[in-house]
């Protein structure tokens, strides 16, 4: 009989981009899981499973988890599914296990009620109004002053989200943030009208525990063009010194959101007059954010959620300074995926790329935004790392010119 304390993972996700927050949790606590359906990758990194058909069915997941600590000592519960934060934080509750409230968890996921907490605890962010129908929109943007930015109030990863450099491109801006809501979800309807902030993009990657939070990783985006904001790469290096004026701001805006316990990746925008903080959301970065903040510095964020789930102090001690550089690989064109590859045993006999990880097959169809959205889009994503920045960003040019995509237009032979 295992002497490990057992962490109970709600929605593990994919391999592709969670499975490494699966396998390093398993690396330190027996797991068990609630899927939606039965197991597959993640078999061997768990010692127990419940099945639910919808995590938003609260009587479901509850049931799941009390079958589940019937059979077990249960000593924590994390997700790292931004769709699923609150459900789980509610079930935390039931089994008497729950780190955080979850009015936290609500005021992270409601971009609304995260922008008057900012407000009123005086963290620098953006002039922001909640929306209910188009003519809701243009008055607040009129009042505002264009250019905007208009997206879905609680569907996180960039989805919905889009600028809207005048009134004329309001109308087509707002179904566009509302179909982000039709398509991925959310805790509500309600679409943000915002003060568009110019400057770099950046995240911090932050723990939290017992009301202190502490910045561990700082990781700069690049941005496709506008007037949408797709991620299409990340870098991320230990050490970086903007980590220094960006952590205070980004701990002042968890605190304002009353998160006690817990993983943060808080995004900014650093503008003419500072860095202003544009959201805090209460989990793991996606796009292998996570995995780059343990190749770079070696803190497992995945095994500290775990550590702060079962009410252990997570160490936050470096192990490692190195740099990381991601890419998203986005179809070049809408059509039928014709080829994507990279020549055989190309990672391996560098010893520096991971990845690349296919998220469409030949023969998919992809549709790039407006038209389609990030999940229609992306073909895959791989990482490349070094003991430099610099070196890791050469890298990962050097693999990008080894990998082949191809579309053919929808109908041509």
């Amino acid at each position: 009989m295992s002497l490990r304390p057992l962490v109970l993972v709600v929605a593990p996700g994919d391999d592709i981009y969670r499975g490494y927050c699966l396998r390093q949790v398993a690396d330190a606590y027996d797991v068990a899981v609630i899927t939606t359906g039965p197991l597959t990758w993640e078999q061997p990194h768990v010692v127990d499973h419940e099945i639910v058909e919808d995590f938003e069915d609260e009587a479901s997941l509850f049931a799941a988890g009390e079958a589940l600590a019937a059979r077990h000592l249960v000593a924590g519960v994390v997700t790292w599914a931004e769709g699923h934060l609150t459900a789980v934080a509610r079930l935390a509750e039931q089994l008497a296990l729950a780190t955080t409230s979850v009015e936290s968890v609500r005021t992270c996921r409601d971009k609304a009620t995260s922008r008057a907490v900012f407000a009123t605890h005086g963290v620098p962010s953006a002039q922001s109004t909640a929306a209910n129908s188009l003519d809701e929109a243009l008055a607040a943007a009129k009042a505002i002053g264009y250019p905007v930015v208009v997206k879905p109030a609680s569907v996180g990863g960039s989805i919905g989200v889009i600028k809207a450099e005048t009134q004329h491109d309001l109308a087509a801006a707002y179904a566009f943030a509302t179909r982000g809501v039709q398509l991925h979800g959310g805790d509500n309807t309600v679409v943000l009208v915002e003060e568009y902030l110019s400057g770099e993009e950046v995240s911090v990657e932050c723990v939290t525990y017992q009301g202190v939070t502490t910045a561990v990783a700082v990781t700069r985006k690049e941005l496709g063009p506008e007037p949408l904001f797709e991620e299409i790469g990340h870098t991320l290096a230990a050490g970086d010194p903007l980590l220094a004026t960006v952590a205070p701001i980004a701990a002042a805006a968890v605190e304002a959101t009353g998160t006690v316990n817990g993983i943060q990746h808080v995004e900014l925008r650093l503008t003419q007059s500072g860095p202003r903080v544009v959201e805090v959301n209460g989990r793991i970065g996606g796009d292998w954010i996570g995995w780059a903040v343990w190749r770079a510095t070696g803190l497992s964020l995945p095994r500290i959620a775990a550590d702060l789930a079962v009410g252990q102090a997570p160490d936050l001690t470096p192990t490692r300074k190195e740099a990381v550089a991601i890419k998203v690989l986005y179809a070049p064109a809408s059509g039928t995926l014709a080829e994507r590859a990279i020549p055989g045993n190309f990672a391996e006999t560098t010893g520096w790329v991971h990845g690349p990880a296919w998220l469409m097959a030949e023969g998919d169809e992809v549709l790039l935004p407006p038209e389609g959205d990030r999940d229609s889009a992306r073909v895959g994503l791989f990482a490349t790392h070094a003991d430099t920045l610099d070196l890791a960003i050469a890298r990962r040019t050097i693999t990008a010119n080894h990998i082949a995509l191809t579309v053919t237009a929808d109908g041509q032979q």
